[in-house]
This record gives C-alpha cells, structure tokens and sequence, in this order.
C-alpha cells in the first residue's frame, strides 16, 4: 500500500513506464516510509493536444505534465514529509518525461485506515492485529 495513479501526457512506452514506476515508488518509500513490496503504480498517457494548461494546449506550448495520485492513511506523514515527497515528485517527473509545465500536480488523499486498505482487509485491522500479535 499506498496506490499511485499517475497520468502523463507522454506516449504510451513500456519502458518509460516502468522508470516512472520505480522512481516514483522509490521517492515514496523514501519520503512517506511506505513499503515498496505493496506499493501498487496504474500510469495512463494522455495525448499533448487533449491536456490544457493556461487555457492552451500543451502540444501547443511544447510542453509536458502530469497529474499523480496517491492515497495513503491520514497521520501517518508530517507536514514536512509531504512538502519533501511533492517537490521530490515534481523534479522526478520533470527529468523523466522532459520540459514538464508548472501546472502539474501532485494530490496526497490522507484516507481513514478504517476506509482504506488491499486484500480485503482494512489498514486499521492490520494494524490492531499487528498490535495485538505484539502484545
């Protein structure tokens, strides 16, 4: 856990996805203290001409963007951790995809562990029953 959506508007290339994958799941252990090992990374390309920043299409600007999603459990970064990760992501992306616009985003969902969680079981059980198996 977390899940990483990111949107790129870069055309669809095998091994630049895999880049950004890894870069972006490193950057996410480094920075938020998630494991690797469930961290899941869903990349979409979408074309220049259909992404508008400034009202201008960034085909037209020569430029590129991205949007990256991410949800991880609320309290479980600090403040400084999250600016860290934002400005890690935004130079990341930039050297990965090229001339990236400055209207490209990064959103980290701080969700309730009661909501959230993979495999069908919820953060907030894994971490009652990691407490409990500790005891």
């Amino acid at each position: 856990m977390p899940i990483i959506n990111i949107a790129v508007t870069t055309s669809p290339d095998a091994e630049r996805s895999a880049r950004i994958a890894g870069r972006i799941t490193e950057l996410t252990r480094q920075h938020l203290r998630k494991d690797a090992t469930v961290t899941a990374v869903a990349i979409s390309h979408i074309d220049p001409d259909h992404w508008f920043a400034g009202g201008q299409s960034l085909a037209a600007q020569g430029a590129h963007s991205f949007w990256l999603d991410i949800k991880v459990v609320d309290g479980t970064n600090t403040k400084n951790e999250l600016a860290d990760y934002l400005a890690a992501v935004f130079s990341e992306l930039g050297s990965l995809i090229g001339n990236v616009h400055p209207e490209s985003y990064v959103l980290v969902h701080e969700v309730s562990a009661a909501a959230y969680g993979f495999g069908g079981i919820t953060q907030e059980y894994r971490f009652i029953k990691g407490r409990l198996d500790a005891a």
